[in-house]
């Protein structure tokens, strides 16, 4: 009869690995001895068989830990791109710092195109910007200054403020935020009001503001007597009190001559200072390409154009107390108004 050959089928050896078809004869020179040695002795690997089916589990292991990278990449990216950094606080892509805290700025000035924000008004010539940009100094109002402006400040918002986080104090039109509301100062307090401002007070605010308009007028190359002062110019006392009303959302994004009509240059005076009397709160531009920001130092002030060249917001306050003056200008006479003075 002649020999018969059997072959074993694929399948999963003991070491998890797939084994080939296996041939053997009943016959020929080795072969029974071939056969006595499989039924006596336990099946040896060969050599190197261990590692090459170590091989395939390093690849596994790689992979999923280049998967687990890269999902964190992504998670990243997702977050960022919805405004949230890996502590959960707001992100603003700001990829520049126009102005550091620690700074003293003699003049920084960033010129950028003129929107055409300004076709749609009345010029004057003389004054309607032409030339744009933004501005940072330091070298206008001390410390000092900065610091018995920011008491005048405190004493009229004690009189009232904001349910929410953010109140305003306007001494030229008097409003006064009070709850969810506000009231005119004038009106609601009377005579109650010369014990909480003096003469000298108010006549520091008006020659800081005489002093930053004719600082933007030598920068933006105009007539300082062609500026008129316009309202609204307040007070603003910034804290991380949850918003109760629309006036308290003060971190939207917005163009101060699409807000104001009147508005032709901005300016801000900055009456605490950033990381030590509050975080977050800073000044953010928002830019085509990146934002960039300014952090408040008692003393700074920031002015620019007030076109869309210029659109901007203020981070959500974190902590502490932000205090700062709004003061800007026109140059349509029919929008100006005169310094505040004590009836």
């Amino acid at each position: 009869m002649a020999p018969q050959r059997r072959a074993l089928p694929l399948g999963p050896d003991p070491a998890g690995t797939v084994t080939g078809t296996v041939t053997g004869t009943g016959t020929g020179r080795g072969g029974r001895r071939h056969s006595s040695a499989r039924k006596g002795r336990t099946r040896q690997d060969p050599p190197g068989r261990g590692m090459k089916a170590a091989i395939p589990l390093l690849l596994l292991l790689l992979l999923l830990c280049t998967a687990a990278l890269g999902g964190l990449v992504l998670w990243n990216r997702l977050l960022r791109r919805d405004g949230i950094t890996e502590d959960g606080l707001p992100q603003d892509g700001i990829t520049e710092v126009l102005a550091h805290h620690s700074d003293i700025l003699q003049d920084k000035f960033v010129a950028i195109p003129c929107s055409r924000d300004y076709d749609s008004h009345k010029r004057f010539e003389g004054c309607t910007p032409r030339r744009c940009g933004r501005a940072v100094t330091d070298a206008i109002i001390t410390r000092e200054e900065a610091e018995r402006i920011r008491r005048i400040a405190e004493r009229g918002l004690a009189l009232g403020g904001s349910d929410g986080g953010a109140s305003i104090l306007d001494l030229h039109s008097g409003a006064l935020s009070l709850g969810k509301h506000f009231v005119n100062l004038y009106r609601y307090f009377g005579d109650k009001i010369h014990d909480i401002f003096t003469e000298e007070d108010f006549a520091l605010y008006r020659d800081v503001r005489q002093r930053i308009q004719q600082r933007i007028a030598q920068v933006f190359g105009i007539s300082s007597a062609s500026m008129y002062l316009t309202k609204p110019t307040f007070f603003s006392r910034m804290n991380s009190t949850e918003a109760k009303t629309a006036h308290d959302e003060y971190w939207h994004p917005h163009v101060d001559k699409v807000t104001y009509g009147s508005f032709d240059y901005t300016s801000l005076l900055y009456l605490s200072d950033y990381t030590q009397d509050f975080g977050g709160g800073r000044f953010v531009f928002l830019d085509a390409d990146s934002n960039k920001t300014v952090e408040p130092r008692a003393g700074r002030v920031s002015f620019f154009t007030s076109g869309s060249e210029n659109l901007h917001r203020v981070e959500r306050v974190l902590w502490g107390t932000r205090f700062a003056i709004t003061i800007s200008f026109s140059c349509d006479p029919e929008h100006g108004i005169g310094d505040p003075a004590l009836a």
